[in-house]
């Protein structure tokens, strides 16, 4: 078996072509385009394939051409004449050697699973690389949402390494507290919603927002006032995913809230109801 095959890669995983997967399973396009027909319900397209037509099937074409992809065997990849092309996953090989049944169909996926499929994670381009207009503004957009995490990110960490180097004044009532609460709570105590007192606390330069989460600014980060944490999450398919940081306050910060709404005469309304 030749174990020259030229590398394809789509949606940053490796893929091979219906010609590419009859050659290592010796057997002809006909027999598994049939196999394939017989049991189309069982596959999926974007798992087991994906389907190339119009200005995709152009793309890979001309890409074909320039780079001269050809089989072992010296024939070409495509038909130039074909209007349709089939690129097939690991997962796909698996289903077309299940298909065929045979065992060189068997070894042959073997061979594939560890010595081409066996490269995931491929690195994605950066969108300046990519000359499809339409992939290089989706990838554009994703290269800025990557860095707006890292933004959030550090600047969380940056309010967390505050947090941890606590004054001496404060170090053991404020460390040794674990009375944590939530800007809601805090509002509810003067019939405020948290967006009104986030706002309000924006407003007089307090905090700013680093994408979904409240953070202080340099002047209060150190001064013992929140406690800002990540929380995880599980997902619909079973994995840990980090939810979006959120920030809480200590009993000391409330006091400072307490103290600031105090100074434009706004009171809690415990303090209302008494006077």
């Amino acid at each position: 078996m030749n174990d020259n095959l030229q590398v394809i890669e789509t949606n940053n995983q490796r893929v091979l072509t219906t010609t590419q997967i009859a050659e290592r399973y010796e057997t002809n396009t006909d027999a598994i385009q049939r196999n394939f027909q017989r049991n189309k319900e069982r596959y999926t397209e974007g798992k087991h394939y994906y389907c190339l037509t119009g200005a995709e099937l152009k793309e890979f074409k001309d890409w074909a051409t320039s780079c001269r992809a050809v089989n072992p065997d010296g024939s070409e990849l495509i038909d130039k004449r074909a209007a349709v092309l089939y690129l097939w996953t690991e997962k796909g090989a698996l289903m077309l050697a299940k298909s065929l049944n045979t065992d060189m169909a068997w070894e042959a996926y073997e061979v594939l699973v560890d010595t081409y499929f066996s490269v995931h994670g491929l690195p994605q381009r950066d969108s300046y690389m990519i000359e499809d207009p339409v992939l290089r503004a989706q990838r554009w957009i994703e290269e800025q949402k990557e860095k707006q995490q890292l933004l959030t990110t550090v600047a969380v960490q940056n309010q967390q390494i505050a947090e941890l180097q606590p004054k001496a004044s404060y170090y053991d009532v404020v460390l040794n507290c674990k009375d944590l609460i939530s800007i809601g709570k805090i509002a509810k105590d003067y019939g405020w919603s948290a967006q009104k007192l986030n706002e309000y606390l924006h407003q007089h330069g307090v905090q700013y927002k680093q994408g979904k989460t409240w953070l202080l600014y340099q002047k209060y980060a150190g001064m013992g006032y929140t406690s800002t944490k990540t929380h995880t999450c599980h997902g619909d398919d079973g994995t840990e995913h980090a939810a979006d940081p959120h920030t809480y306050w200590t009993q000391k910060g409330r006091l400072f809230i307490y103290d600031l709404l105090k100074s434009d005469d706004i009171y809690p309304l415990i303090e209302r109801d008494a006077a």
